[in-house]
């Protein structure tokens, strides 16, 4: 399945593409004056057009065909948790020293007001 991203294929993000620029348009175009103010009608009806066509005519099949069995072999394992651990050793040590600081930081005391 190529081209995939977190599950989900090119056709999701064409569409939000899609619809982002449409809004986009939209603000823009609420801002003009006269007619044009009017095409916002006739940019979110194309938007509409152009979703129910991608959505009813796809071109992948619906059901993916079988591929050879592939073996998931994690190379990069142990790089992989010793970044992990560095990284928590640095936020670790930057808790600490925030808490340090939080706990050190001077409390001045304010002055008594005279009679």
């Amino acid at each position: 399945m190529a081209g995939m991203v977190l599950g989900v294929g090119a056709g999701v993000f064409l569409l939000a593409l899609i619809w982002v620029l449409v809004l986009l348009l939209c603000a823009l175009l609420s801002r003009a004056s006269g007619i044009a103010r009017f095409s916002i009608v006739f940019v979110f009806l194309g938007a509409l057009v152009i979703t129910v066509v991608l959505l009813l005519f796809p071109r992948a099949s619906e059901f993916p065909v079988p591929e050879v069995e592939m073996k998931i072999v994690d190379a990069f394992f142990i790089a992989r948790y010793a970044l992990l651990a560095f990284l928590g050793a640095i936020f670790l040590g930057g808790l600490f020293l925030i808490l340090t600081q939080h706990v050190l930081e001077p409390i001045y005391a304010k002055p008594l007001r005279s009679c």
